[in-house]
């Protein structure tokens, strides 16, 4: 089982290669114009006009367009969902069968973190494409997800005994999985925060989403990653108390994790008021998830009860 999730993992990375370059090639093509757009229907005054007003109305009359239909295409554009596709689901069958291997989550060391935070990113970012026309912004997930699978290939991948504290198999499969989920889902948020940045609030770039609907792609994916991230805290503080007998100890990577809700608190915060809405909640999406990567690598850097990469 072992080796079969290693030739999954083998053939999941050059699939994801293959993939990051279909889209860089995607999004090159459509800023040199050579791009089809949808024709767009014009809909009809909405039923509940005049009925609903509020938030509600006032975001369903946005205009933020959503589906795959309203996405630009490219020559390549279609390569780009099939290789996506493709990739998912070999680093999907790599962790399955490192997890019929060692009977547990596969994310108990470095390595098996690592795939899972790259799996989990395609996978927030997929999802989030079906439904909002953001593929002219995928090169920016799929390169992080190659970057941090090119990491792993470096990491030792035997399977190995976990260190004492990390042997409780439920709480390893929830409480780190809770982990890998929340950081792909923020890694999606970071796409769509970079994109912003690039776009600004006057849409400079035609081939790229609008500022509307990056924004929109950002607040939807955290507030989907960030109650999954403050439950991974709780069950980590319970976890804690079972295996070092204390709830909290200001542990580096327990203290990267707080600064990481924290930080994604005040975003939630300030993208609902005026002064802050717009590239100071984009900019807060940045810092975010550079406090995810600092979460993720801090057992690398500090010493503490969290050290268990195997490294």
């Amino acid at each position: 089982m072992a080796s079969a999730g290693q030739l999954f993992f083998v053939l999941g990375v050059i699939a994801v290669a293959l993939a990051f370059a279909a889209h860089v090639g995607h999004a090159v093509l459509l800023a040199n114009g050579r791009r089809s757009l949808p024709q767009l229907v014009p809909t009809a005054r909405p039923a509940y006009a005049g009925v609903v007003t509020g938030a509600f109305a006032e975001h369903l009359a946005s205009g933020v367009p959503t589906g795959p239909a309203a996405d630009p295409v490219s020559p390549i554009s279609r390569g780009t969902q099939a290789l996506g596709l493709i990739s998912l689901t070999l680093l999907g069958l790599s962790l399955a069968a490192r997890a019929a291997a060692v009977g547990r989550g596969p994310w108990g060391n470095m390595f098996e973190f690592t795939v899972a935070f790259g799996f989990t990113i395609l996978a927030a970012y997929l999802v989030l494409e079906r439904r909002y026309p953001i593929r002219s912004l995928g090169f920016v997930p799929f390169g992080v997800a190659l970057a941090l699978l090119l990491y792993a290939s470096s990491l030792p991948s035997e399977v190995r005994p976990l260190v004492p504290a990390l042997q409780n198999a439920p709480l390893l499969t929830i409480h780190v999985g809770m982990a890998t989920l929340s950081y792909g889902i923020f890694a999606a948020s970071f796409a769509a925060g970079v994109g912003y940045l690039i776009q600004g609030p006057t849409d400079r770039f035609a081939w790229l989403p609008s500022h509307k609907v990056l924004d929109e792609v950002a607040y939807r994916a955290v507030i989907i990653g960030f109650p999954i991230f403050a439950t991974m805290i709780i069950l980590g503080s319970w976890w804690a108390s079972i295996a070092w007998s204390r709830y909290w100890g200001w542990d580096p990577k327990e203290t990267a994790a707080l600064v990481t809700w924290l930080t994604y608190a005040v975003y939630l915060h300030a993208r609902n008021r005026r002064s802050w809405a717009g590239r100071p909640a984009a900019l807060l999406l940045v810092v975010g998830f550079g406090m995810v990567l600092v979460t993720y690598s801090g057992s690398l850097w500090f010493s503490g009860l969290h050290a268990y990469s195997g490294l």
